[in-house]
């Protein structure tokens, strides 16, 4: 049985492996989130369509992504996982919100004009990706959006598109959505920038402890000496370490920086061991699922079912407040 509390909806890209900016800035919250809310979570297949054209990789990934979840902790009789695609309702109203929405909106989105500084390609998806979010907020009737503060934007945006469809047809049929922030720092990759798959600077969920490890110990750091005392706020290595110290021990860790005598390798070595501890340990559970393909195709589909039916009661009444017909089946 689901919890009843408010719903909670959120998507995730499978565009890449995933790793701890993922995980610290989203799927944790989500994990814990399904204790107390109604959860719909989406694997979004459709909007990776703006950066991956390959389909047997998109196949994979978005299997590999629902594994993770898994392997995570996501209870499937708590909380709902599923594709973005096994509810095509979404794309319906999204084209009815565009008919709504003033391109002066979109022209707005920071993330738009970042990913194209970026170099990826201005096609109309990216441009138009708002409005398919949006679509993926609403149908559900959502109540609250986990994002971080860089996505606020986009649940402002969705919140303008749902009013302007209340108001071009006389209606209350599409619910406000509010953003639920994110307590998490942004997460550093080993260069220092914000840890993403373009970047090319993660550190992985499930990733070779070897490999990971060279990541790790691969991570930018200025040049100051063991002996020499250190900031830990401006260390990438202390960033990562807080997220999977306890407080006590990052209490200590931030007293050592600052008095001396500790170099950055030590903190390093230190900082492979505990992702070990935290994630080396739910390698075999992964492993479990990535061999159950079976089992993790009955709980998408199962879950894009529920979803669907949720999806099409709303539809039908957006079509009747928008004059739209179509044959019974």
């Amino acid at each position: 049985m689901q919890p009843a509390g408010k719903r909670v909806l959120s998507g995730i890209q499978p565009s890449g492996t995933l790793h701890l900016g993922n995980y610290f800035g989203a799927i944790q919250q989500h994990i814990e989130l399904q204790a107390t809310h109604d959860c719909f979570f989406f694997i979004a297949n459709y909007h990776t369509l703006t950066t991956l054209q390959d389909a047997k990789r998109l196949r994979q990934l978005t299997f590999d992504v629902a594994a993770d979840y898994l392997a995570l902790g996501l209870d499937p009789n708590r909380a709902l996982i599923f594709r973005q695609t096994d509810v095509p309702e979404v794309c319906e109203l999204a084209w009815i919100l565009s008919t709504v929405t003033g391109m002066g909106l979109l022209e707005r989105a920071h993330s738009y004009k970042d990913k194209v500084a970026r170099g990826i390609h201005a096609s109309m998806g990216l441009f138009s990706y708002p409005i398919l979010m949006a679509a993926d907020i609403l149908i559900y009737g959502s109540d609250l959006v986990p994002v971080g503060r860089d996505q606020v934007q986009h649940i402002e945006m969705t919140q303008d598109m749902a009013q302007s469809f209340n108001a071009a047809f006389g209606t209350t049929l599409l619910k406000r959505p509010e953003p639920r922030l994110n307590a998490s720092p942004v997460v550093p990759g080993v260069d220092g920038q914000k840890m993403s798959k373009s970047y090319g600077n993660t550190i992985d969920i499930f990733g070779d402890s070897k490999d990971m490890k060279k990541r790790i110990m691969s991570i930018k750091t200025d040049s100051l000496g063991v002996e020499e005392p250190k900031d830990p706020d401006k260390c990438n290595v202390f960033a990562l370490l807080k997220l999977l110290a306890s407080p006590a021990e990052t209490a200590e860790w931030a007293e050592r920086y600052r008095k001396g005598g500790v170099g950055y390798g030590e903190a390093k070595k230190r900082l492979h061991e505990l992702y070990e501890a935290f994630f080396g340990a739910k390698r075999e559970a992964r492993a479990g699922w990535a061999a159950r393909t079976g089992e993790v195709e009955d709980i998408l589909a199962t879950g894009g079912r529920k979803a669907r039916a949720v999806a099409r009661e709303l539809m039908e009444k957006i079509r009747d407040a928008a004059g739209l017909q179509t044959a019974k089946q």
